[in-house]
């Protein structure tokens, strides 16, 4: 039986391929040291350069200047740009498969992202987002995660597309960072850490009663 009747997505590194990955090649590549990068953006994770960026407060070169300043005060040299050029995950394909299966059994979805622009709604991108009932972005909504106030946000839009009212415990969260599921969880939502995407997808079927591993009819 299913424990869950909605579900709620993150995309980088969920529905997309991790940036992390590209962060630490362009770190290799500078010759910066290892997880330079994620030290960056998790030192006054709150108030630094990419979470004002993440709400909107700071335009693209306002961004630029900030974290590189930051970079600087830290002892290191970096091109900022080139770290937004990481950003761009590709899709996996088992993921937009689970969500296709979830859509055709008619749960509501939601795709709740920390971003720096609203996304585009052309393309591969556009298709995909097509697919959510709601989508919630940062940029857009002036919050970002962890702030407890946009997992309550993406609750209200997936309440008001559904139709019915929509409890956190009705939902499963899928995120592939800690940070960011430790206040889901804390609302009531059932959440899963994606760093396996296989394994992910096999919490998330046992948790909607439908296979969604591509091992057949759940």
């Amino acid at each position: 039986m299913s424990s869950v009747s909605a579900v709620v997505f993150d995309l980088g590194g969920v529905l997309t391929e991790s940036p992390m990955t590209a962060f630490a090649a362009y770190e290799t590549e500078a010759g910066l040291p290892e997880g330079l990068i994620r030290r960056l953006n998790s030192t006054d994770p709150d108030a630094n350069a990419w979470a004002r960026y993440e709400r909107g407060e700071l335009d693209t070169a306002g961004f630029v200047g900030a974290f590189e300043a930051e970079a600087l005060a830290a002892g290191h040299r970096l091109d900022a740009r080139r770290v937004l050029g990481a950003l761009a995950g590709e899709l996996r394909p088992a993921m937009l498969a689970a969500v296709a299966s979830l859509r055709a059994a008619g749960l509501p979805l939601a795709l709740l992202s920390n971003n720096v622009a609203p996304m585009p709604r052309t393309g591969r991108l556009g298709e995909l987002l097509g697919q959510f009932d709601a989508v919630v972005e940062s940029s857009v909504e002036g919050v970002r995660k962890p702030e407890p106030e946009i997992y309550r946000r993406a609750l209200v839009r997936l309440a008001e597309a559904a139709g019915r009212p929509m409890a956190a415990a009705d939902c499963a969260y899928l995120d592939d960072l800690g940070i960011n599921l430790k206040p889901a969880r804390a609302l009531g939502m059932r959440t899963i850490k994606v760093v396996d995407p296989a394994l992910a997808l096999a919490e998330l079927s046992e948790l909607v009663g439908l296979d969604l591993t591509g091992g057949g009819a759940g």
